[in-house]
This record gives C-alpha cells, sequence and structure tokens, in this order.
C-alpha cells in the first residue's frame, strides 16, 4: 500500500513536471532566431543604416586584407547576413539569380534562379533589389517584380507572386517618359515587420503598397494607386500612430500599420519619378529628398485620430541623387549636390558643417553609403575607400581612412567588426568580408 501510495505521489509530481515542461515549451518560439548584430535586411536591423554594436572602432586598420573574396555577377543588389549565412543577387547566365554563402569562409551553400534580367543604361543587366532574411525564410525581389519565399536552409521555394502578373504593377522599362521602377524596375527591397512583409509592389488598382503574410503570401492589406519610386518602405512610430512610410512616384506618405489606411500625403514629384531614398525618420519629421525637390522634412502632427502632415524646411544644398543619408541623434549625414559630405540639422534643416575632397566621381553619378556604429559612422565611397568619422554636429571629426575595394554603389553589412560589400559598377565584381578589428 505504501509503496502504490509513493507509486501514485511520484506519478503525480512526474506528471506536474511533465506538464510544466510541455507549457513551457509551448511557450518557446523554436524557430531560428536572428542575431542581435545582424544585417538582415536592407539598411540593417533596423532599415536606418545603424549597427547594434557600441563599441567603437577609434581607427581604420592600416591595410585590411579580405578574410575572404569571392567573384559575382553583375547587380546592385547588396549583402545581408543572418546567423552565419550571407544573402546576395547577381546576375548569372542573364538569370537574376540568389545566392547564399556560409559568411565565415564565403563558401557557396546554394543557389536559385529568380527572374531574367533586366538592361537599361543606368547600369549593367543585374539585379538591384537586396533580398531579406528572417528566421528560416529569405525573400527576394526580381528588377521585373518576380517576388518569391524560399527556405534559407536549403533554396526551396515556398510561395511566390509577381508584381505586374498579379498585382497590377506597370513595368515597361526605359521607354518615352515612364517614371519609377516601371522605368528602371524594382529597387526598393520589401521589409519583414512582425507577421507581415512589406512591399513598395506599384499596383496603380489600389495595390501600390502591399503587406503579404510572410508565411503564407497572402495578401493581408493594401493600399493606394501611386506607381513604385526606388526606396524601401519604413516603419515607425511618429506622432502617436504606428505607420508603414513610403516614397512613391507621386511623394511620400504615412499608411496606419495595421490596415494600411492612408494616413498623410505631402505631393513631389519630379521628372521621371527619380525618387530613390528610403526614406529616414528622426524626431517626428520624415526626410526624403529628389535631385529636383531638394532635400524636404516633414514634420507630423496629431490631428484628433489622425495626422496632419506639414513641410518643415526644403533644403535645395543639400539636394540629394541617389546616395541614402543616415541620421544619428538630432543630426543628418549625407551627400550633397557638390559632392560634399554636409551634416544637416534635422530641426532646421541647417547646414552645420561640409567636407569635400572625399568623393572623387563626378557629381551626377556620385554615391556613398553610410554604417552608424556608436557614435562613429562609416562611409563607404563609391571609389572604394572607407572613411571613419565621429557623429559630431560641431565640424567634421575623421578617425581613419582606408581603401578597401574597387569602384561600387553598395550598401555594405557590419556584423561583428566585419564589413560584407560589392564591388563592381558594369560589369562583375566582388563579394568581400573585411576585418575592420583584429
Amino acid at each position: 500500500m505504501l509503496t502504490g501510495m509513493l507509486g501514485n505521489a511520484l506519478s503525480t509530481v512526474l506528471g506536474r513536471n511533465l506538464i510544466a515542461a510541455v507549457v513551457f515549451l509551448g511557450c518557446l518560439d523554436l524557430s531560428p532566431r536572428l542575431n542581435a548584430a545582424d544585417w538582415p535586411r536592407w539598411r540593417g536591423p533596423n532599415n536606418d543604416g545603424h549597427t547594434v554594436a557600441t563599441k567603437p572602432l577609434g581607427q581604420l586598420p592600416a591595410d585590411p586584407t579580405p578574410r575572404w573574396t569571392v567573384r559575382l555577377g553583375a547587380g546592385f543588389s547588396s549583402p545581408v547576413i543572418a546567423g552565419a549565412k550571407l544573402a546576395i543577387m547577381d546576375n548569372e547566365n542573364d538569370r537574376e539569380v540568389l545566392r547564399v554563402f556560409d559568411a565565415t569562409d564565403g563558401q557557396l551553400r546554394w543557389k536559385a534562379e529568380i527572374d531574367d534580367t533586366f538592361t537599361d543604361t543606368q547600369g549593367p543587366p543585374g539585379p538591384r533589389n537586396t533580398p531579406v532574411i528572417d528566421g528560416d525564410r529569405i525573400y527576394a525581389v526580381s528588377c521585373k517584380g518576380e517576388l518569391q519565399c524560399r527556405q534559407l536552409a536549403d533554396g526551396r521555394q515556398l510561395w511566390r507572386v509577381n508584381y505586374t502578373n498579379d498585382l497590377g504593377a506597370i513595368f515597361i522599362g526605359e521607354r518615352g517618359t515612364v517614371p519609377g521602377a516601371a522605368r528602371h524596375g524594382n529597387n526598393g527591397s520589401p521589409l519583414i515587420d512582425g507577421p507581415h512583409l512589406i512591399a513598395p509592389v506599384g499596383g496603380t488598382n489600389g495595390h501600390s503598397v502591399v503587406a503579404f503574410d510572410k508565411l503564407s503570401g497572402n495578401v493581408a492589406w493594401h493600399s493606394q494607386d501611386d506607381m513604385a519610386g526606388y526606396g524601401a518602405p519604413v516603419v515607425a512610430d511618429l506622432a502617436g500612430i504606428r505607420q508603414v512610410i513610403v516614397f512613391t512616384v507621386d511623394g511620400v506618405l504615412g499608411l496606419r500599420r495595421d490596415n494600411g489606411q492612408l494616413l498623410w500625403r505631402v505631393p513631389l514629384q519630379t521628372a521621371y519619378g527619380r525618387h530613390v531614398m528610403t526614406p529616414v525618420v528622426g524626431h517626428d519629421h520624415v526626410i526624403v529628398g529628389s535631385h529636383q525637390v531638394g532635400l524636404t522634412a516633414v514634420r507630423l502632427e496629431r490631428d484628433g485620430e489622425g495626422i496632419r502632415a506639414l513641410t518643415a524646411w526644403v533644403s535645395k544644398e543639400a539636394t540629394p541623387n541617389f546616395a541614402q543619408p543616415v541620421a544619428h541623434g538630432g543630426w543628418l549625414y549625407t551627400l550633397g549636390p557638390k559632392r560634399e559630405l554636409l551634416c544637416v540639422d534635422i530641426a532646421t534643416g541647417r547646414i552645420r558643417w561640409r567636407e569635400t575632397g572625399l568623393i572623387i566621381t563626378p557629381a551626377d553619378r556620385a554615391y556613398c553609403s553610410f554604417v552608424v556604429a556608436g557614435d562613429e559612422v562609416l562611409m563607404l565611397s563609391d571609389a572604394g575607400e572607407l572613411i571613419l568619422f565621429a557623429s559630431n554636429p560641431e565640424r567634421f571629426d575623421p578617425r581613419g581612412r582606408v581603401q578597401v575595394s574597387a569602384l561600387n554603389w553598395c550598401s555594405p553589412a557590419y556584423v561583428d567588426g566585419t564589413l560584407y560589400l560589392r564591388d563592381g559598377l558594369r560589369g562583375a565584381g566582388n563579394l568581400m568580408a573585411i576585418p575592420l578589428r583584429p
């Protein structure tokens, strides 16, 4: 009897522990996790050019040697990294190809054809979109608007949709005066936010911006009739409302994150709809710009249940072409029309300082990209020079300058002290992993 009582008690304890264990495991998300230091999407973990690293570099190595180098076909896709996997797109035999490498040694893990290539006078035939990694999945978009979701482990296709054939987007190519992505292809990378993949589709039948269920590809909501520009969407909490901000051919606008309802719109139109900037958000301001309208800041204010959008300032002195600015604190670092590195006060639009001599290419093709790490900014010039400077609104405060690659229009990835970038403008180039710390 005692043995039976002990057995029942033991069973009860074990049962409770088993139930507790099952409940505990059920609460866990056992899907692959992204490291906080990863760079899984265009412009980094938060789509803003900031790395989570807070340790300053202080200086750059005098002669940085790549840990590994891989030859790539033509294209302007930038690298993204999650865990030990690096993804990028290029041209192979006139096909846009998605490749996944081991980030530690550069070994190719798999590749998959996404679409035919597209050719125009702005660059070589090849992809212009940066893929997105989320958990155990990767998403890639071709110039012609073929969106595919694949398994990150082996490249198996899970779902696909075509912007033109399925969602009414217009793609014509470089003919007449057709504007935006319809002219030079899809350049604006989609954005993962929670359960959705949010994409600048450009469908003029209410599918300008589309939120897809990231697991199934089903459309959760769609909004507006604007043709797509070239920038990526961003998600931000502004004026107390979470919203999706998009720079389209017709201007900059904000949509409710949960349902796509239009919150505000500021019309900005230019010849050929050459709106390249991904919106920059800071201090309840949304900053966009183009070669004709100048750098423009929109201030958002709460207006009852909605939002009022007011043009706070416009700076022609800081007019961008197609380089992507970055914000840190109350300052914006950007490339101006005279190939100058500029520090702009976000609140007023006033230029705090300017530095010349960092960009050597002609102004109409000048480009650089920025990565913010702590209180320092890494700038990669289109000539392949890496420049480190402090985020300082009082003056240009350089910390180092070194050549790392050939000509490029790459927005690099920065993970755990290593810079990943590709070079090559008019043809093939190199994908490199460059350690910046010992």
